[in-house]
């Protein structure tokens, strides 16, 4: 499971960041992306201080030149593919700005085909590849105000599906990891937002939404995240493929 070259997205922060730091310390090579440059090249820092190894690059998921750009300045192969890259705006459908509901479509979906377009074919010619995208349990369920990332994640779910059937004669598997609340920046800036949409306090969000559909009442740890895509890596997992897994805490159970 080791030895890896991993390629992540949005890796500069939250979930990103932590799967990178952690398989780092199994032992593979971690290609950290991000919008932000500067954050990314902290974070790969920050694993070769730590005895890993990590380089970073600044891309934009929905730029098909940032693509080819990164695709071009890599000395090695993609072994693994983890597309993590995501944004979120919360608003009514009424009031949604478009381009935002746009912005979102291009970076949690178009973005994930792009990226992964530009992958495939060297996992093809070195039979193995592994491609997990972070998904969300919205990729299952709705919540209101949340349309474009909604639709997105619903989007990822029949995409990953699509793609594992095209791959199938190959060893490369593509897995869609589908986790309930994961507290991240991106999440503290969605308490917010929902406690004006709800006319809530931020607490009352915790408690009273985000928490509530969950029987254990915890949100879901990074390193859960993590673990789930060093199984996925492995050769115990090379059947397993087209899955939605499922980190909810029991949510869609009910």
């Amino acid at each position: 499971m080791s030895n890896k070259n991993i390629l992540i997205t949005g890796a500069a922060s939250g979930i990103g960041k932590g799967i990178a730091e952690f398989l780092a310390n199994r032992g593979n090579h971690i290609i950290v992306t991000d919008l932000n440059l500067d954050a990314a090249v902290e974070t790969a820092d920050s694993i070769k201080q730590s005895g890993g190894s990590a380089v970073a690059f600044k891309l934009d998921v929905s730029s098909q030149s940032d693509i080819d750009t990164l695709c071009g300045s890599l000395n090695c192969s993609v072994d693994v593919l983890i597309n993590n890259a995501g944004i979120q705006h919360v608003e009514a459908l009424e009031s949604f700005p478009m381009e935002k509901w746009n912005q979102l479509i291009q970076i949690l979906l178009v973005g994930v085909a792009r990226l992964t377009q530009a992958v495939i074919p060297s996992m093809q010619e070195n039979d193995f590849g592994r491609v997990i995208n972070i998904g969300s349990i919205h990729a299952l369920v709705a919540s209101p105000f949340k349309s474009a990332y909604v639709a997105a994640k619903h989007g990822l779910l029949g995409f990953s599906k699509t793609l594992s059937l095209e791959v199938a004669a190959k060893n490369i598997t593509v897995n869609t990891l589908c986790p309930a609340y994961v507290r991240t920046p991106l999440v503290d800036k969605q308490i917010a937002a929902q406690a004006k949409e709800h006319g809530l306090t931020e607490q009352q969000v915790v408690e009273q939404i985000m928490l509530k559909p969950m029987p254990k009442k915890a949100f879901i740890e990074i390193e859960e995240l993590a673990g789930c895509c060093e199984f996925l890596m492995s050769d115990y997992a090379k059947n397993i493929t087209a899955q939605t897994i499922v980190l909810d805490g029991g949510w869609t159970a009910q």
